[in-house]
């Protein structure tokens, strides 16, 4: 039901007790809880500590996002590989898939089950999405998420793919404006939902959703909106996956007002998971939830991360040395 963000770099009693809490279904870190590999591994072995079961999630996109740097490949932007794709379609889709191996194969080691990876979105100048999106066509974008999705599953990773219906075709950035998106429903089944289709056909485990207000379709924001979850991603595109939502704490996030009518919206939408990611945002959410039943211990499943190999094991590994070599050469592609 929620997934919560503690505050630094190792977990302070009183986070324990949140994490405690049967409404908790997991943690998502961030650059302020690392500060190398040692670290944030013995964060997460102290989460475990508290209950095995949590997921731990993190954004380890690559680009402008990835929140474990020191000690890890410095991961491409995505729009790197989509800007290969016009030149070698065959050769981006190989970087896409081999982008996904590196990402999974260095988390897994430390304990990490999920990140919220790949990008679904198109890349058309949105201030949040940038070159974090693989290429404006939907075509190619479909192709390219695909790939990625297949090597996170074969590195043993769920995947998330965001932020549905789209978020990279208005200018607004989420974290701090309201955004709208004025075109017509057919528009965006058109374009934007194209990757999303195509993602869910390689396996993809989970959506999660923008805050985005599409009023030909509902003047809600499609988190909180029924008709783009159940009606749309449910109904008429079958997706039998987890729905999370995108961090309540965004600006765009706050128009039903405070944390509780937040999160009573997501879930009344058809959210799964309720992303609440500051640590000042935790004890409100688990107020705002304690009327509810516990989540369902089987909830997240299909979120777990599969068994991995060890660190030592990875970096003694020629194809990790390798698929960075090639990875690092798209740096200097990027626009």
């Amino acid at each position: 039901m929620l997934m919560l963000g503690i505050a630094g770099l190792e977990l302070g009693a009183h986070e324990s007790r949140w994490l405690a809490d049967p409404h908790v279904v997991g943690v998502t870190l961030f650059a302020r809880n690392f500060s190398g590999r040692r670290q944030v591994t013995a964060l997460i072995d102290a989460i475990r500590n508290v209950r095995e079961d949590l997921i731990v999630a993190v954004d380890q996109e690559g680009g402008p996002v990835q929140r474990f740097r020191d000690g890890f490949t410095r991961l491409p932007a995505l729009s790197t590989i989509g800007a290969r794709y016009d030149a070698d379609p065959e050769e981006a889709i190989e970087l896409a898939e081999l982008h996904a191996w590196l990402m999974v194969s260095e988390l897994r080691p430390l304990g990490v089950d999920l990140s919220f990876a790949p990008v679904a979105d198109l890349l058309r100048g949105n201030r949040a999405i940038g070159p974090r999106a693989f290429h404006a066509d939907p075509a190619t974008v479909g192709v390219l998420t695909q790939a990625y999705v297949r090597g996170m599953r074969l590195a043993g990773m769920a995947a998330t793919l965001k932020h549905f219906p789209g978020h990279g075709s208005v200018a607004e950035d989420t974290h701090y404006d309201h955004a709208i998106d004025a075109r017509s429903y057919e528009r965006i089944v058109d374009e934007d939902l194209v990757p999303f289709r195509d993602a869910f056909q390689a396996g993809a485990e989970a959506v999660m959703m923008a805050h985005v207000c599409f009023p030909a379709v509902d003047p809600l924001p499609a988190g909180y909106s029924s008709r783009w979850i159940r009606d749309i991603l449910r109904g008429e595109m079958g997706f039998g996956g987890l729905v999370l939502s995108d961090d309540i704490g965004m600006a765009a996030a706050q128009g039903p007002g405070g944390i509780a009518a937040r999160i009573d919206l997501h879930l009344e939408a058809g959210c799964d998971l309720v992303l609440a990611c500051a640590a000042d945002l935790a004890e409100p959410a688990l107020a705002a939830v304690a009327h509810r039943p516990p989540s369902d211990p089987e909830l997240c499943s299909s979120l777990r991360g599969m068994v991995s190999g060890n660190w030592e094991s990875l970096m003694s590994n020629p194809m990790h040395g390798q698929v960075a070599a090639r990875l690092a050469a798209l740096h200097g592609e990027m626009a």
